[in-house]
Formats: structure tokens, sequence, C-alpha cells
């Protein structure tokens, strides 16, 4: 029988934010995955509490191994890094399976509901989410290249959507409202910007909005209307940052311009928040890939808080706990969409789930990380055509590591047998 001999954790200088899994077999099978933010913490995790109790046994007895691990953070750990540490090791569990099967990990989630999925270009750059000064940002500094697709939708939306179109993409996420929130008169600073962490912040706002800002930030919209029409759908991100009173002015603002949907005005641990915010609009509401495990959707999908689900696999509980909120999100007639704005191997897990998945509408994607990071880390990317991105067809995720990845300039690499 096939044993776990290994769990190795991968940190790259250049991708600050990211931490790399593999999970080695006896028989040289090796699972991959990625998971962002506190990538020493995650690393903690894995090397000190999972290794111990996976090391010896089957990689393809997932399902013990995720509630084995589970109950360690529940318990006695918590449920931030260490969630994310669980994910990243089932997802690469779920590698091993699908290249031990000889299948891709959707065939062996029980099937295709379909052979392609929407995708929607999540508008940042390259430098989108990487650290700035200890932190994480909007990748807003010195924005260069053809894909500085959030400095492009700051500036000239309308390019924009006219040059995503020409792709055959015809959906766009954008947040011209996080600057309000976190300077006075923000948007005119946005260049300067870089993220929660920076100790140059001068207020957290998000407790109310002028109207001189709304219609500022409105202005992304007016270009993208007037130029494309309704051939691009537009996605509003509000990253949590907002109180109910002004989430609900921004909600009323858009909803002109006919938005796909309002995602996370506010952050999603208040149920009836969420649910009051909702009755306030005739715009779909999203949330949350903030939210991890069924435990935690099951509450707003009871208060039909939220119209749409979004789910990351690297971050919710891996693609064992996805598959089960894509399946409880079905029976309350919710759709689900997939997360990526962190590394290739969780763009991989979301699009298995959502070729899956029967209530999958939309895998996220962000072209500036397919083109331009992807690329330097990982053996294949996703093939898009027209907008949809096709089911992959190796065995198991898909793509594994380039061959060089442990031998760069810095690379911290820890490996427990």
């Amino acid at each position: 029988m096939m044993k776990i001999s290994a769990l190795e954790t991968i940190h790259l200088p250049e991708y600050p934010a990211f931490l790399f899994v593999a999970v080695h077999t006896d028989d040289g099978l090796i699972g991959y995955a990625d998971t962002c933010y506190a990538s020493e913490a995650v690393a903690g995790f894995i090397h000190q509490f999972a290794a111990p109790m996976l090391i010896g046994h089957d990689p393809l007895a997932i399902e013990l191994h995720w509630r084995r691990l589970y109950e360690v953070i529940a318990h006695t750990v918590g449920k931030g890094a260490e969630l994310r540490g669980l994910s990243a090791i089932d997802v690469c569990l779920w590698d091993i399976l699908g290249q031990a099967a000889g299948m891709p990990i959707w065939q062996v989630l029980g099937g295709a509901a379909r052979d392609r999925i929407k995708t929607y270009n999540t508008c940042g750059g390259p430098n989108y989410g990487k650290a700035v000064k200890g932190g994480t940002g909007y990748g807003t500094e010195n924005p260069t290249g053809k894909y500085e697709d959030l400095a492009a939708f700051m500036e000239r939306a309308d390019e924009l959507a006219f040059d995503l179109l020409s792709e055959d993409i015809t959906a766009m996420k954008i947040w011209p409202f996080d600057y309000v929130a976190h300077f006075p008169g923000g948007w005119d600073n946005w260049r300067n910007f870089r993220g929660m962490f920076d100790p140059t912040i001068r207020s957290l706002g998000g407790h109310d909005i002028s109207t001189a800002d709304i219609d500022r930030a409105l202005e992304p919209f007016r270009k993208i209307r007037k130029v494309v029409g309704d051939r691009m759908e537009i996605m509003l991100e509000g990253h949590g940052l907002w109180s109910l009173p002004a989430a609900t002015k921004i909600a009323r603002a858009v909803e002109e311009f006919r938005p796909a949907w309002l995602e996370d005005l506010m952050r999603a641990d208040e149920v009836e928040a969420l649910a009051e915010l909702r009755s306030q609009t005739t715009t779909p509401i999203l949330a949350s890939e903030y939210l991890a495990t069924r435990y935690e959707y099951k509450p707003l999908l009871e208060a039909r808080a939220v119209d749409i689900v979004m789910i990351d696999p690297t971050w919710a509980g891996g693609i064992t706990e996805c598959k089960k909120i894509c399946t409880m999100a079905e029976t309350y007639k919710r759709p689900v969409a997939m997360h990526d704005c962190t590394g290739p191997f969780t763009l991989f897990a979301g699009i298995h789930l959502a070729i899956n998945a029967t209530n999958a509408i939309y895998q996220e994607s962000v072209r500036a990380f397919i083109r331009v990071n992807y690329p330097d880390i990982a053996t294949e990317m996703p093939v898009i055509e027209k907008g949809h991105i096709l089911a992959p067809t190796k065995p198991g995720l898909g793509t594994a590591f380039l061959p060089d990845i442990r031998k760069r300039p810095g690379v911290t690499v820890r490996i427990t047998r």
C-alpha cells in the first residue's frame, strides 16, 4: 500500500505571500498545492502538527485525514493559518489520488457537469497581493507593463474593457471604492496606496462615504458602460471595508450600472447585517472567500443573506470541504463561484471543482498572474477559449512545480520525513 513519506514546504522570496506545499509518497507520486498569507505560520502547522499525523499513512484516505486534522485545528489550535495548511495538504492528496487513478480530479470527484467554466478577469496587475513593507498591498506601486489591469481600471476602464473583450473575456471585477475607505479623498491618491498594513494610512474609513466620493468611484462604471454597453459584466469587489449604512449607499448608487454582483461590501461575519443589505438592493450579493468550512457558510445560507457563494479551495478547507460547500449551496438554490487571486495550484483546484459542481457559474482568474507570474512557477497553465477555462485533461491537478524551483536563489525548503 502506498504511504505518505514526506511533507515539504517551499517559500520563494519573489512571491512572499505564497507558501507552496508538496506531499510525497513512497511510490514516487507527489501532490502539489499552494496557499496564501501567513506563510511562516502555515509552514509551522504543516511541519509541527500535520506531518507527524500523516507520514506513514495511506494518502488516499482523504476524508479520514481531513477529519483528523480538522479536529486538531478546531479543538486545540485555531482556524486561520492552520486551516490554510489543512486546505493545501488536502489539495495535494487529491492531486495524488488523481495521479494514482490516471484521471483528472474532476473525474475522480464524480465526473464533469460541463466541459468548461466561464471566467472573469480580476483586474489586478502582476504585483497584486505581493508583500509591501511586511504586509500585502494592491500592487499599485509604479505599475508598468501590458497587464497592469488595476492601474487600467482606475485610469482608463473603457480601454481595459475593450482590451478584455478583444480576448473574448466578457466579465471583469473592479474595486474603485477601496481607496475612499482607506484615505480621505483617497481616489486621488490611489497610486500611493500600499494596502491595509501600510503604516502611512491616515484613517480606518469605511464607516461612511460622501456623495462626492461615490460619484468619483463610479467613474470606471460610467466609462465601461459608455463604450461597451452590456457586453461586459462588471463585478464590484468591496474587500469587506464598509459599514452597513455605507454599503447600502454604495449598493444603491451602482444599481444603474447593473453589476453582476456586489462582493463583500461588508465582511460576512454578521449574518443579519448582510441579510439587511441584501434586502436594500436589487443587485445580487456575493459572499465570501473569507469564510472557511461548511460551518461558516451554513448560517448565511440559512438566513438567505447571500445570492451567490464564493469559495477559495486553499482557504476554505481544500477540495474535500469545498465539494461539500458546493453541494450545500445547491440545496439552497444558490450558485457558487471559485476564487483565485493566489497561486496556480489553487486556480487548478478551483477549476476541477467548477467543472464538477453542477451549480458553479464562474472561475475567477487574473490574466496578469496566468501570463506573468504562474508560468514562473508551474509546468502547465489553464487553457482559456472564448472567455471559458477548459476542463484539465491530465491526471491529478494537471500541473506541477517547475523543475528548478527548489534551486532558485533565496528559496526556503523545509522537508519533514
